[in-house]
């Protein structure tokens, strides 16, 4: 196992080297727009607008922008935001706590829901319970997200006042973002975990273990959740680094400051030195969560061996 983690670990610098040198590049030839001037004003002087360019290194060839940068980044220095003037890994170190608490909150929350009503749908097959359990979860599926979070804003905070729009300081200004993004995660996750189950019910050792007398809440439980297991792994653990990348609509729907938001705020700055250390940020993200996924996996079924 340690030396398949090792292994991925190496393989995983190319990927994130290739991500970060394709967005280097687009933003200096193939996004229009300056930066210089976005900072300065499009009435700066000339003078003020050189001196801004050598400051951030912008004076420069893009190729020698380019070592300069993956050198810095080597050392763990992003460089300094154009907008806040601040070092880059300072201004996500902020952010991404936000991100990380929305992240798991939601996706544990919906997780846990998705699963009680796939479970539950799956052992009550055909009932009524099932028909308008998956009638419920394909509707709140097929929902847009940031359509969710204006109805939940427009019940709960215009119309009740029981909640606050946006803000971060209280509790209270979480419920409605995470209530937004776990909705979507428990129609997913009940989906896969029912279609996993009834896949597994109807398999020869459960009626093995039928005949031999063994309680269904133990043969449900214990024995076909835990081999129906691996699929929701792998779509939980997708989803957590797509949240982790930044829950951009509903971040800038409830003025969270994430890392989502300020991506989305850096591109229309066109900061640079940002949007380049966020989208680190999101490939290690990914290739982190995908690692665990896959250590989760031998832990969950020690039929899994990596080699």
């Amino acid at each position: 196992m340690q030396k398949y983690i090792l292994r991925r670990l190496l393989i995983s610098i190319p990927l994130i080297l290739a991500i970060i040198t394709i967005v280097f590049v687009m933003l200096r030839v193939a996004i229009p727009g300056d930066p210089v001037y976005t900072l300065a004003g499009e009435t700066a002087s000339p003078e003020l607008i050189e001196a801004i360019r050598q400051k951030y290194g912008l004076d420069r060839p893009v190729w020698e922008q380019y070592f300069i940068f993956l050198g810095n980044a080597a050392r763990g220095d992003l460089g300094n935001s154009l907008k806040f003037g601040e070092p880059v890994s300072s201004v996500l170190a902020k952010a991404f706590p936000f991100t990380v608490l929305l992240t798991v909150l939601s996706v544990g929350i919906g997780t846990g829901f998705g699963l009680l009503a796939g479970v539950i749908t799956a052992v009550r097959r055909g009932s009524w319970i099932d028909r308008l359990s998956m009638l419920i979860v394909v509707f709140f599926n097929a929902f847009p997200t940031f359509w969710l979070g204006l109805i939940l804003i427009l019940v709960f905070s215009v119309g009740l006042r029981m909640l606050p729009v946006e803000g971060y300081s209280t509790w209270q200004h979480f419920v409605l973002p995470v209530i937004t993004l776990s909705v979507g995660q428990t129609a997913l996750i009940a989906r896969l975990t029912r279609s996993s189950l009834l896949e597994i019910l109807g398999g020869d050792y459960v009626r093995t273990a039928r005949s031999k007398g063994l309680a269904e809440r133990r043969i449900v439980l214990v024995h076909a959740l835990k081999n129906s297991l691996i699929p929701i792994i792998t779509v939980v653990g997708l989803s957590f680094a797509a949240l982790l990348g930044g829950a951009v609509i509903t971040e800038s729907i409830f003025g969270l400051p994430g890392v989502g938001r300020l991506t989305i705020a850096a591109i229309a700055d066109l900061d640079y030195p940002m949007i380049q250390g966020g989208v680190l940020l999101v490939a290690v993200s990914f290739v982190f969560v995908n690692l665990a996924v896959d250590v989760i996996y031998a832990v969950v079924d020690p039929r899994i061996h990596y080699e």
